[in-house]
């Protein structure tokens, strides 16, 4: 893979482990309705959009759905919102890119005011301008890591063949080819390489440091 002059990240799984504040806020929203998950199932959860993953892993409806992620929220934003961790070399890794001149992004199906919320907390917020970090709304629209990316690709207004697209999950590889970008699977966050490897992303990493070989060339 050539090298990119715009980096397009995802968040949760990528950038930072937010897994102790999202499965504790599943938790709690599924224990309204009488329901305990396991760990394993609850972190399933995390990168797609949660109107999928409710339906697909309890087979709520529509207005189920809702109030789940309603109580999810609530939970989310006063407890969970910061149980997160970067990833260690993450923002090492952030500052260099910068130094070479790139230009940064992020899509993250998570809500764009959380997004930058994060960033903020983690003192990375400086390396993203702020139009270039998108999320969904917190009405539950643009939740599809397709119209993410596009939104990010419009505010680039550059070729294609200078992105690229860094997730965990195979939605950001979906997400990328759905725009005509190539794309890295990361191993180190809550994908599996088999996932990764079914839908062909342009290259797949094991760690922060092999990124680090990929995107900067040393």
């Amino acid at each position: 893979m050539k090298i990119k002059e715009y980096i397009i990240f995802d968040l949760d799984g990528t950038l930072s482990d937010p897994g102790e504040g999202i499965v504790g806020s599943l938790a709690h929203a599924l224990k309204q309705f009488g329901i305990e998950a396991s760990p394993e199932i609850l972190k399933k959860f995390i990168g797609p959009p949660l109107v999928d993953s409710f339906q697909t892993y309890f087979g709520f409806d529509e207005e189920k759905t809702a109030e789940a992620i309603r109580l999810y929220r609530a939970h989310f934003h006063g407890d969970g919102l910061f149980k997160n961790e970067i990833y260690p070399g993450i923002p090492e890794l952030l500052e260099d890119l910068t130094k070479a001149g790139k230009t940064l992004a992020v899509a993250t199906t998570k809500p764009e005011v959380y997004a930058w919320q994060i960033l903020e907390y983690f003192d990375i917020d400086k390396f993203f301008k702020r139009e270039l970090v998108t999320g969904s709304y917190l009405d539950g629209r643009r939740t599809n890591k397709a119209e993410l990316i596009a939104a990010v690709l419009e505010q680039l207004d550059d070729e294609p063949q200078k992105m690229v697209m860094i997730g965990d999950r195979k939605f950001d590889i979906i997400g990328a080819k759905s725009n005509g970008i190539d794309s890295i699977g990361v191993t180190y966050g809550y994908g599996e390489r088999e996932e990764l490897e079914a839908y062909e992303p342009t290259a797949i990493v094991d760690s922060v440091a092999e990124l680090r070989t990929l995107l900067l060339g040393s």
